[in-house]
């Protein structure tokens, strides 16, 4: 873990830990597009029960909120952490304190929200953590945008994915997300994810443990692109791929003020998205 770690933080001297490639100097103080410095910011840090229920189980997903993203949708749900960098910067052993504090919580896992751009923070931190003894599964929760290279450092370190598919036409990740290339990133990095951990297992009390849980946010006007990305998850990832398809879009950031997204998806929206997973052949849909 401990190389692993010290790669990672190297990758900081001329950032290219996501497909952005900003390039910056963050051991120096410079920033990219997500906002992230030399250490970790956190929002906030605690049990969780609005996650899958795999995840949730009866004592919560230890989540822990990383500030800024790689990503920075305009529709963010989570825009104040994303955009506002809400919270403090922590060392790697005050990292690592609140990873070990939700264990003692009893949470089933170590949830890491956005941690595309912390990566290497975040293995640092691991260090002292499983020193102290933190044996929780530990999960990598990410926009999809990502890179394959900086996901190969994880192997063998995250035991569940679960990334998003938001968008399969790269003109909308564009528009809403400035990530023209999203679609061939995020069919890279589900492939690289699913290779490292396969298929969702679950323990015999019904909570997951290691494997890959896709979300897919379905859109008004059908602009995600729902039915494409569930024939991709079914044909070329594995028809036993967990997916949540969700329902819970609401015009949060600066949604408003566009009016292909400034309202939530009706019910027969969602149902037809649901239709199409159930139709490319997915077999193991989120309960909700």
């Amino acid at each position: 873990m401990a190389g692993r770690a010290a790669a990672a933080l190297d990758a900081l001297k001329d950032c290219h830990l996501c497909p952005r490639n900003c390039g910056c100097d963050r051991t120096a103080g410079e920033t990219g597009l997500c906002g992230g410095g030399r250490l970790a910011r956190v929002a906030s840090a605690g049990p969780h029960f609005g996650e899958e229920s795999p995840l949730v189980g009866s004592r919560g997903s230890g989540t822990i909120f990383l500030s800024g993203c790689s990503l920075l949708c305009s529709f963010c749900q989570n825009y104040e952490i994303s955009r506002s960098f809400e919270g403090g910067e922590l060392k790697p052993e005050q990292l690592a304190e609140k990873m070990l504090g939700l264990r003692r919580r009893g949470c089933h896992n170590i949830n890491f929200v956005s941690p595309t751009h912390f990566i290497p923070q975040i293995l640092e931190a691991l260090v002292p953590a499983a020193e102290a003894g933190l044996d929780l599964p530990l999960v990598y929760n990410c926009g999809g945008y990502e890179s394959v290279e900086t996901l190969r450092l994880l192997e063998g370190v995250f035991d569940i994915y679960m990334p998003d598919f938001k968008f399969w036409d790269n003109h909308y990740a564009g528009r809403f997300c400035g990530a023209g290339d999203y679609r061939e990133r995020a069919m890279e990095a589900l492939k690289e994810m699913h290779r490292q951990v396969g298929e969702l297992q679950l323990d015999g009390r019904g909570i997951a443990y290691r494997g890959l849980i896709v979300r897919h946010l379905v859109m008004p006007n059908g602009i995600a692109g729902s039915r494409e990305i569930m024939e991709f998850l079914a044909k070329e990832i594995s028809p036993r791929t967990y997916v949540n398809v969700m329902d819970q879009y609401m015009p949060c950031g600066t949604a408003y003020s566009d009016p292909l997204v400034n309202r939530r998806v009706t019910a027969t929206e969602y149902q037809i998205a649901v239709n199409w997973a159930r139709q490319a052949g997915l077999k193991r849909l989120d309960a909700g």
